[in-house]
């Protein structure tokens, strides 16, 4: 929407020539500015006034007729704005108009549109806004009124405290589903995680607790916003993290205040399987002899992603018939790791090249000598290939003592709320 102009007028007679000149750069630069969002215009103003029931868009409800539909698989923008009568020259110049905001080329089937006309007692307007919903937080507005406008907003959120717990009997993804829990979960946990629980090597028994926000746009969840500590037993070890956040640090924290993030991650894949494992004398599925397998296979999907474990420079980016498209990575004067059959390289990853811990360097294929689609991923120790499942790596950077004090009411605050949650199988707690 085009905001409100401020005009000025001055007299020569009373202003100076300097004053003009600084009244005129004045009225340039707030002429440049970027016009805010109308709906969040109003919505400012209203805190003065008291509260008004309003949409998820913003919109006063009552204010409006809607009409509603959802993108089907192959329409374009032409196809959403017939239903509201434009004809081609419009729908063109709706689509320029909108290029810079978002663009009409990434309407996806499945997503929601409106329209939003006037509604009085007789007739109805034209149509004020038309809507769609890019994703559960995003949307766009065509604003109709006045002069064509377009923006883009994002819906109002309400984190909810929640807790869960949950005793692994398969796999922590199933465990996850079969106790109706935010599927999410399982990404932030196995991300908060992936330095200290091999979650490829899930046994039945393990468990659970987290404590999370879940985001909420009007009564309906949208997604897990963050967890605010977990406690997982694997193994019969079992790990705490806090997450802990200052203007300088933001991450995730033992009861210690030591930082869970490790030099070198669990695995090269945030899911899968250990298909074959580390061994001297392993009969090779394809040469049919045995021989050593000097490193660990982890079993994925075509086309996974295959990330870094940890920070450090690409020395080889290439391909053998033995090994297919591979890279390998050295990390420091002591570790070095490589990642075989690949089905293609990332963007940018070749010789020479710098990589961060959990940066994608390749994808899951079966280039060279393979019999499906995995990773083999092998681990140098000074110059020896090493089983990395039986190694122990520093954590990183504790928290630094400045900070200790608040980290501490934190973690006590949200250790004891953990300490309450039971197993809703067993019903107690642990």
């Amino acid at each position: 929407m085009m905001g409100k102009k401020m005009s000025y007028s001055t007299s020569a007679t009373v202003v100076s020539g300097l004053a003009l000149l600084m009244l005129a750069a004045l009225v340039f630069l707030l002429s440049g500015r970027e016009e805010e969002n109308p709906v969040a215009e109003e919505k400012a103003e209203e805190k003065q006034e008291g509260t008004v029931s309003r949409d998820e868009f913003g919109f006063k409800k009552g204010t409006y007729r809607i009409e509603e539909g959802v993108v089907r698989r192959g329409q374009t923008l032409s196809h959403l704005l017939s239903r509201f009568d434009f004809g081609p020259a419009d729908v063109d110049r709706i689509a320029r108009t909108m290029e810079d905001v978002f663009s009409p080329r990434r309407i996806r089937g499945g997503n929601n549109y409106y329209g939003y006309y006037n509604q009085d007692t007789d007739t109805l307007s034209e149509l004020c806004y038309f809507v769609y919903e890019i994703s559960d937080l995003d949307y766009l507005v065509v604003d109709f009124r006045d002069s064509l406008d377009v923006y883009r907003g994002e819906k109002e959120v309400t984190n909810i405290s929640r807790e869960a717990s949950g005793v692994i009997r398969s796999s922590l993804w199933n465990t996850i589903v079969e106790n109706d829990l935010p599927q999410e979960l399982v990404i932030h946990m196995a991300r908060i995680l992936a330095w200290t629980v091999d979650f490829y090597r899930i046994d039945p028994g393990d468990r659970f607790k987290v404590l999370y926000e879940e985001a909420h746009v009007g009564e309906r969840p949208v997604g897990v916003s963050r967890i605010d500590a977990v406690y997982f037993m694997h193994r019969g070890s079992e790990v705490e993290g806090y997450h802990f956040a200052s203007d300088t640090i933001d991450g995730y924290f033992d009861i210690e205040g030591n930082s869970l993030q490790k030099v070198f991650l669990q695995a090269p894949l945030e899911f899968g399987r250990i298909s074959s494992r580390y061994s001297q004398n392993r009969l090779h599925p394809i040469h049919g002899d045995r021989r050593p397998h000097l490193g660990t296979d982890y079993a994925a999907a075509h086309g996974t992603p295959i990330l870094a474990v940890g920070d450090g420079t690409v020395t080889r980016a290439s391909y053998t018939s033995g090994n297919g498209n591979y890279v390998r990575i050295r990390h420091n004067s002591v570790y070095e790791t490589q990642y075989l059959h690949m089905s293609r390289f990332a963007t940018g990853i070749r010789p020479g090249a710098r990589v961060e811990q959990g940066e994608v360097i390749g994808y899951v294929g079966s280039t060279g000598l393979a019999t499906g689609p995995h990773v083999c991923f092998r681990f140098w120790k000074n110059g020896q290939q090493v089983d990395h499942l039986r190694l122990e790596f520093p954590s990183g950077d504790p928290l630094p003592d400045d900070y200790m004090e608040a980290f501490t009411r934190i973690r006590d605050s949200r250790r004891k709320k953990l300490e309450s949650v039971t197993f809703e199988k067993e019903n107690v707690p642990v």
